[in-house]
């Protein structure tokens, strides 16, 4: 299973920048999906993450960022708007999939893509 990112880059402070994730390779169907993002020193931490009808945000990124997802493309996306130069970091995908050969779930990420929001 690969999960391939992109749409980082380099945006002002107020700008916008959409991510995309796809999934891909040997997968049965992909249950929940999400973005994580790692500042430089810091932990990992959740962005928000969907499944279904469900959808979960970080508290940073309510009313700013909306995750979104093409079912039929295993494909998940990330709009942020209203950038803040604290938004700084790698963006990581990341999906749970489940495998067509033993049935079984696991969670696969991508390889991340940079995001510099400049003030």
């Amino acid at each position: 299973v690969q999960l391939q990112a992109s749409g980082g880059g380099l945006a002002q402070a107020g700008g916008s920048l959409t991510l995309s994730c796809s999934a891909s390779g040997m997968i049965f169907s992909v249950d929940k999906m999400g973005w994580y993002r790692q500042a430089p020193g810091k932990q990992r931490e959740l962005v928000a993450d969907i499944f279904g009808d469900n959808v979960n945000y970080a508290d940073f990124a309510k009313g700013r960022f909306t995750i979104s997802r093409d079912g039929a493309q295993n494909t998940v996306y990330l709009q942020m708007n209203g950038l803040k130069p604290d938004d700084t970091a790698v963006y990581f995908c990341n999906a749970e999939v489940v495998s067509p050969l033993t049935w079984s779930k696991s969670v696969h990420w991508g390889q991340g893509t940079l995001v510099t929001v400049s003030s």
